[in-house]
């Protein structure tokens, strides 16, 4: 965002309450950053949503998740998880089995091929969040998760 459009962003009408400004101000720092993010993972071809169903998998370990355990550890809620696990099964990152016991259930993995490329990928991403973030130094950081997760607590 330019300085000129920032400029007249603060001219206009205020907000009437701090609660909308500082949604509106969350939402806006959640896409700058995620745009950073977007970015890196792009040369890979892989979604924001992407990356975070390969992390939440390769902190699963070999025992795998249901579809079910994966949309709930996801950051951002995706309606259709299947969907999303069958891209990354067609690119050869993910296997998914039927459970012998239970046929209903079935168990995603990362794959050999995921793993490398979250490997790849675990220093630009720290590098993107240092130059977004690390300028705010330790002692703010560490206040700031700590109003996110209060704010956590109440958004439901």
């Amino acid at each position: 965002m330019t300085g000129r459009i920032r400029r007249e962003i603060k001219q206009q009408k205020p907000f009437r309450r701090i609660e909308h400004e500082a949604f509106v101000n969350l939402q806006r720092t959640a896409d700058a950053l995620m745009q950073g993010v977007a970015a890196t993972l792009k040369p890979v071809g892989l979604s924001p949503t992407q990356y975070n169903v390969l992390r939440i998998l390769r902190g699963a370990g070999p025992d795998g998740l249901a579809c079910r355990e994966i949309g709930e550890r996801m950051i951002t809620k995706d309606p259709d998880v299947t969907r999303l696990l069958d891209r990354l099964e067609e690119r050869g990152l993910v296997t998914r089995t039927r459970d012998r016991a239970d046929r209903r259930v079935i168990t995603t993995r990362i794959t050999e091929k995921g793993l490398r490329i979250l490997k790849d990928l675990d220093k630009p991403i720290e590098e993107v969040h240092v130059k977004q973030l690390g300028h705010l130094g330790e002692q703010r950081l560490r206040s700031m998760v700590n109003l996110l997760e209060s704010a956590r607590e109440k958004a439901s």
